[in-house]
């Protein structure tokens, strides 16, 4: 069994595995919109409580989307959005294919 000194060098030998990277790559979107909603909160320094406050959303609730454990709809992530003084933006980009 390897030993990993971080967790950077376990996901990238797990991601050398076919397989193992299709799945982390279907799930890319969930942990961007997790990273945004984090770093949007951040930047705004504000608190989860006082987000819930400002958006009527449950503090458990925005607890469980940056954990990546929710799929929130649009509406609620512009009352997320609206909430940290921000607006949300969604881009559709054109996936980067590998020739053979």
């Amino acid at each position: 069994m390897n030993e990993y000194t971080n967790y950077k060098d376990f996901l990238a030998e797990q991601l050398k595995d076919p397989e193992v990277k299709a799945e982390y790559d279907a799930l890319e979107s969930e942990f961007e919109i997790k990273r945004a909603l984090i770093n949007a909160r951040n930047v705004s320094g504000i608190t989860q409580q006082e987000l819930s406050k400002r958006t009527g959303i449950n503090q458990s609730d925005i607890s469980k989307l940056e954990q990546g454990k929710g799929n929130p709809s649009l509406r609620t992530l512009q009352r997320l959005a609206e909430g940290l003084g921000m607006r949300m933006e969604i881009k559709f980009v054109p996936v980067e294919r590998v020739r053979n």
